[in-house]
């Protein structure tokens, strides 16, 4: 069964448990996260993309350099910038950050509520939502040969017949292949299966 689905329930979950929004980077490597979703209200994504603040972000870059949780209000890092008194004017008052995972693979959220300060038991429960997400993601360590084979061959710009003929199978076993290339490489389309496998060093 693909993941795919699950990690979406769990988004789910975090979409509950966090009233005002979040953002999860999973498993970010060489600054680009696997996978990433943000629900944080899109006039704040345009603010924060506007103002470089991924750049200047308090909490994450406490996220970058701690494991475990933290609430905004006591990351007791300089926010020079102002970006959390400026985010509670876009419904993010209280918040929270959970990071797990190596600083060669991190994973990093953020949660927010525009009411009161998350209790610890719901800081705990988002940290075990976020910790599921992150070990259903893992990158594989590697593809299986077909399964390689194949993204190569749309790599390369090769057509569905053409890679099929190339490889000497059918079509349809060829586009077999490439859905379960997808599946393990957690890509919705065969591009960002070429690209991720790149990434990754698989192909």
């Amino acid at each position: 069964m693909s993941k795919v689905p699950v990690i979406e329930l769990l988004l789910n979950e975090m979409a509950i448990a966090a009233p005002a929004g979040f953002a999860v980077g999973l498993h970010i490597r060489y600054v680009s996260p696997l996978i990433m979703v943000n629900t944080y209200p899109e006039a704040w994504q345009e603010v924060y993309t506007a103002k470089v603040y991924g750049l200047r972000d308090p909490t994450l870059a406490w996220g970058l350099s701690h494991l475990g949780t933290r609430r905004w209000s006591q990351i007791g890092l300089p926010d020079p910038f102002g970006l959390l008194s400026e985010a509670a004017q876009y419904g993010l008052a209280y918040g929270m950050i959970a990071a797990m995972g190596p600083m060669s693979s991190r994973t990093i959220a953020g949660a927010a509520r525009p009411d009161r300060e998350f209790t610890d038991d719901e800081m705990e429960h988002i940290y075990r939502i976020v910790q599921r997400m992150h070990d259903l993601s893992e990158p594989p360590a590697r593809l299986s040969r077909p399964q390689a084979d194949a993204l190569r061959c749309i790599a390369d710009g090769d057509r569905h017949a053409a890679a099929a003929a190339r490889l000497g199978i059918s079509e349809s076993a060829f586009k077999a292949r490439l859905t379960s290339a997808r599946q393990k490489l957690m890509a919705r389309t065969t591009a960002e299966a070429v690209q991720r496998a790149r990434e990754y060093g698989l192909i």
